[in-house]
C-alpha cells in the first residue's frame, strides 16, 4: 500500500511539474507526422525575402520527406516588430494567432518568450541539435546573418577600408557614416564580448559622427548613390539578395568580433496546427532544409556542419544571442536607438 501511494505521489508531482513549466514532451517523430497529416494545415509566417517559389519549395520538401499532405499557406512578414506585436495583443484580448510557424529574429523571438507566449516543445527528441534550441524549447534556430561594418568599393580605397569597429570612430569618416535602425547589432556586443560600459562609450562616440540614419535598404541605397561611404552594419543576406548582389558594396571583412543574429522558428501559444508546425520547425534544421532556405532566403545555419554560414564561421569570433542577454539587448537596443538619434524612423 505504501509503495502505491508513493508511486502516486510521484506521477502527480511529475504532472504537476510539467503543468508548471508547460513544456510539451514530444512524441516520438512518426507520432508527430501522424499528428500533423490529421491537422492538414499550417499558416507559416516567414521573412518576404524567402520568396512565394522558397516557401513552395519548403512544403513541397516536407510534403514529400514525411509521407504527409500538409497544405501551407505562406504569409510573408512586411514588419517582424508589428507582426510579433499583433501576436502578443492578439493573445491579450484571448484570440488564437493568425499564425501557426513564425519565422523571426530571435530578437523579436525574445519578446514571445518574455511574454510567455511559445508553444514549447522537446525538439530535441526530434533529433534537433540542442545548440539550436533556443527560449526554453520554445524556437529553432536555423540561420544565421552575419553583420559587419560595409563600404562602397568604389569610393573607398583599400587603405581606407575599416579593420576593426573602433576604426569607424576615425575623425575622417564624420558625416559619411550609415547607421540602421538595427541598434540591437550594437547591442549584442554590449551583452557579449565587448560588456556595456565599452559599448556604451562606442555608441557615443558613433553618435557624435554626424550619422545618416534609415532603414537598413534606405542606407544601402544611400551607399549607392555615394551620400554613404560606410555603414556601421550591414547584414550579409542584403548583400546577397538578387538586387544588390552586383552593387559595389563589401563587408570589411577583418573587423571581429562578428556579429551573428538568427532566424529561428517557434510556434505561438494556441497555434491551430501545433503538430504541423513542430513538423516544419524540425525540417528547417535539416540538411535538405538548409539547401533550400539558402537558395531563396541566402541564409544558412552556421550550427550545420556542410553549409556556407557553417564554413564561413570556422576560426571567426562569432557573436550569438544566448536567451540570458535577450533582456539586455532589448533594453540596450532602445538606449542605443536614443543616443543615435532615432526618433519616428
Amino acid at each position: 500500500m505504501k509503495r502505491f501511494c508513493g508511486l502516486a505521489i510521484g506521477l502527480i508531482t511529475f504532472t504537476v511539474m510539467v503543468g508548471w513549466t508547460g513544456f510539451l514532451y514530444a512524441a516520438p517523430l512518426d507520432d508527430v507526422i501522424a499528428a500533423a497529416k490529421k491537422e492538414g494545415t499550417l499558416e507559416f509566417h516567414a521573412p518576404s525575402t524567402l520568396t512565394i517559389q522558397g516557401a513552395e519549395a519548403i512544403g513541397a520538401a516536407v510534403n514529400k520527406k514525411y509521407g504527409v499532405n500538409i497544405k501551407m499557406n505562406y504569409n510573408p512578414s512586411s514588419s517582424m516588430t508589428s507582426d510579433v506585436g499583433k501576436v502578443v495583443g492578439m493573445a491579450a484580448t484571448g484570440i488564437a494567432p493568425q499564425w501557426d510557424l513564425m519565422v523571426v529574429t530571435d530578437a523579436h523571438h525574445a519578446t514571445l518568450w518574455f511574454k510567455k507566449l511559445h508553444q514549447a516543445y522537446n525538439y530535441r527528441a526530434l533529433g534537433v541539435d540542442p545548440k539550436m534550441i533556443q527560449y526554453d524549447g520554445g524556437a529553432v534556430s536555423f540561420a544565421h546573418q552575419f553583420v559587419l561594418p560595409a563600404y562602397n568599393k568604389k569610393l573607398v580605397p583599400a587603405k581606407d577600408i575599416p579593420q576593426s569597429w573602433e576604426d569607424l570612430l576615425d575623425p575622417k569618416w564624420k558625416g559619411k557614416l550609415g547607421m540602421a535602425t538595427t541598434t540591437h547589432h550594437l547591442a549584442r556586443l554590449a551583452a557579449g564580448p565587448w560588456g556595456e560600459e565599452k559599448t556604451t562609450n562606442f555608441v557615443k562616440a558613433l553618435a557624435r559622427q554626424d550619422l545618416m540614419l534609415g532603414r537598413m535598404g534606405e542606407i544601402f541605397s544611400r551607399m549607392l548613390l555615394g551620400e554613404v561611404l560606410v555603414a556601421v552594419t550591414l547584414t550579409d543576406d542584403e548583400l546577397k539578395t538578387d538586387r544588390n548582389k552586383t552593387a559595389p558594396v563589401a563587408h570589411a571583412e577583418k573587423v571581429e568580433p562578428v556579429v551573428a543574429p538568427a532566424y529561428l522558428a517557434g510556434v505561438p501559444k494556441g497555434a491551430k496546427h501545433p503538430n504541423a508546425a513542430h513538423l516544419f520547425a524540425v525540417f528547417l534544421t535539416t540538411a535538405e532544409g538548409q539547401k533550400i532556405w539558402e537558395q531563396y532566403g541566402k541564409l544558412s545555419s552556421a550550427f550545420v556542419p556542410g553549409t556556407t554560414a557553417y564554413k564561413y564561421a570556422q576560426g571567426k569570433k562569432l557573436v550569438f544571442l544566448a536567451q540570458e542577454q535577450a533582456a539586455t539587448v532589448e533594453r540596450l537596443a532602445k538606449e542605443y536607438g536614443k543616443i543615435l538619434g532615432f526618433g519616428g524612423i
